[in-house]
């Protein structure tokens, strides 16, 4: 929880046990997988991937990875390129024909970043709604 304060500074932090819960149905839910890399102790990077069936692409699923997020300590030092090559590598274990992430950032290290860990930022567009 401390490294998703980090990703999304303004959000409240539930306070209910909602986070445990739904921390515990990511684990118990056949194809959402949570990375995570530790030093010392402390959870320091961590992916989010979902494997999500499809009908397609002859039924081969694809995959999208939600809340990139390196601890900003220690952001530059490979820890985030060793954690998506682990995710990627799982997709494709998966048998993933793609893998999608969309990013809010306007940094440009950000999408450097992601296009050094093998993502084309050109391939498709992406469009968002958001309950209102």
């Amino acid at each position: 929880m401390h490294l998703y304060g980090q990703l999304h500074p303004h959000d409240p932090v539930p306070e209910d046990g909602s986070a445990s819960a739904t921390f515990r149905r990511i684990l118990d839910t056949p194809g959402l997988h949570l990375f995570v890399l530790e030093q010392d102790g402390q959870v320091v990077a961590t992916t989010y991937l979902n494997v999500i069936p499809n009908l397609t692409r002859a039924a081969s699923p694809y995959a999208v990875i939600e809340n990139v997020v390196v601890d900003k300590t220690l952001r530059g030092t490979g820890l985030g390129k060793q954690i998506m090559a682990a995710t990627l590598r799982a997709a494709w274990d998966a048998g993933c024909y793609k893998v999608m992430l969309m990013t809010g950032s306007r940094t440009p290290a950000t999408h450097a970043f992601y296009r050094a860990c093998g993502f084309s930022g050109d391939a498709k567009t992406a469009y968002v709604a958001r309950r209102t």
